[in-house]
C-alpha cells in the first residue's frame, strides 16, 4: 500500500455549509454546526481516509472560518485564518449554496482565487433543493469567473454527491507519510471540542436571542480516577442584559444547554462526564489576546 496525504483548504462564505461538509467527509463530527452565520471561528483541521485502489489516502482538511467583509478585531483575525489555510494546501475548494441567487458577496473570494496555483474545485451545496438548470448556469459562470479546475454538486446534509467528491479529493492528495495516526479524526484538543460543543449548543438553543457576540472558555478538565471527565466552562457574553437569556427562569435555559452538551460530550469521549458552567460578563471579550490564543486565532490589531 502506498500512503497518499494531503492539504485541502475548505473555503466559502458564511452559512455555505463549509462544517457540514467536512464532517460528512470525514466520516463523523469534527466540527460544530449551526444556522447562525459565522459559527466557526478558528480553523480546525478534520482528517478523511479514503482508498483509492491499493492505496490509502489521508486527507487533510482544513475548515476554515467564513469568508466575510471584517468589521471587528474577532471578524478580522477569523478571515486571516480563512485564507491562512489555503497557503500550501494541495488542493483549494471553494463552497457555494447553490440556492443562493445573488452572487456579488463571492465576487472579492473569486477575485482572490483566480490567480492562486494550487487545483480549485466548485462544489456547489444544497442541490438537493434547487432546480438542474440553474445549477449548470450557475457552475459555468462561476468557472469562468475563477477558473476551476472541477466542479461538483453535493448536498453535504444529506450526503449525495460526497462519496465522489472525497474519492477526486484522495486521488489528488500526492504521496507522502500520513501526518496523523489513522484513528485521529480532527486536531482539535478534546478540551477546545468540548468548548465548541457549547457554543454549539448556546447558539442552538437561543437562536436569535442571543447576539453573535458570546463564546465559551475552557477553565478545567480533568480526569477523575474512575474514568469519567469533569468539565469547567465560561460562557462569556458581551452585556449584562444578556445573562437571563442564557440562565432562562429559574436556571432552566443554562440547565438545558448543560445537559446537551454532557450528553454529546460523553458519547464523543465514551465516557460520563460531569459539566460545569457559568455565565461571565465582559464587553470586552472579542479584544482579550488570551481568548484568541485558546481558538487559535492570530489577535490581528
Amino acid at each position: 500500500m502506498t500512503e497518499k496525504c494531503g492539504l485541502v483548504a475548505v473555503l466559502g462564505a458564511p452559512n455555505a455549509g463549509k462544517s457540514t461538509l467536512v464532517n460528512a467527509l470525514v466520516g463523523q463530527k469534527v466540527a460544530i454546526v449551526s444556522p447562525k452565520a459565522q459559527t466557526t471561528r478558528a480553523r480546525l483541521m478534520g482528517i478523511a481516509l479514503e482508498d483509492i485502489g491499493e492505496d490509502k489516502a489521508q486527507i487533510i482538511l482544513a475548515d476554515t472560518p467564513g469568508l466575510f467583509e471584517p468589521r471587528r478585531r474577532l471578524d478580522r483575525a477569523m478571515v486571516s485564518a480563512a485564507w491562512d489555510g489555503a497557503q500550501e494546501a494541495d488542493a483549494i475548494l471553494l463552497l457555494v449554496d447553490a440556492r443562493k441567487k445573488k452572487r456579488d458577496y463571492l465576487e472579492p473570494i473569486l477575485e482572490t482565487l483566480k490567480g492562486r496555483p494550487e487545483r480549485k474545485l466548485l462544489v456547489l451545496n444544497k442541490v438537493d433543493s434547487t432546480p438542474k438548470e440553474p445549477l449548470l448556469v450557475m457552475a459555468e459562470a462561476l468557472t469562468q469567473e475563477a477558473e476551476f479546475d472541477e466542479v461538483f454538486f453535493v448536498s453535504a446534509l444529506t450526503g449525495d454527491g460526497v462519496p465522489e467528491l472525497k474519492q477526486r479529493l484522495a486521488a489528488l492528495m500526492p504521496e507522502g507519510a500520513w501526518h496523523y495516526p489513522e484513528d485521529q479524526v480532527s486536531d482539535a484538543s478534546e478540551r477546545l471540542m468540548a468548548a465548541e460543543i457549547t457554543r454549539e449548543q448556546l447558539y442552538r438553543q437561543l437562536h436569535d436571542e442571543l447576539p453573535y457576540d458570546s463564546t465559551v472558555r475552557p477553565e478545567k478538565y480533568i480526569q477523575r480516577k474512575d474514568g469519567s471527565v469533569e468539565i469547567h466552562q465560561q460562557i462569556v457574553i458581551a452585556r449584562e442584559t444578556q445573562r437571563a437569556i442564557v440562565l432562562g427562569k429559574g436556571g432552566a435555559k443554562i440547565k438545558a444547554i448543560g445537559e446537551a452538551a454532557r450528553k454529546e460530550l460523553a458519547q464523543l469521549l465514551d465516557t460520563k462526564v460531569h459539566l460545569f458552567l457559568h455565565v461571565k460578563v465582559d464587553e470586552r471579550w472579542a479584544d482579550a489576546k488570551e481568548i484568541y490564543e485558546e481558538i487559535g486565532l492570530e489577535w490581528v490589531k
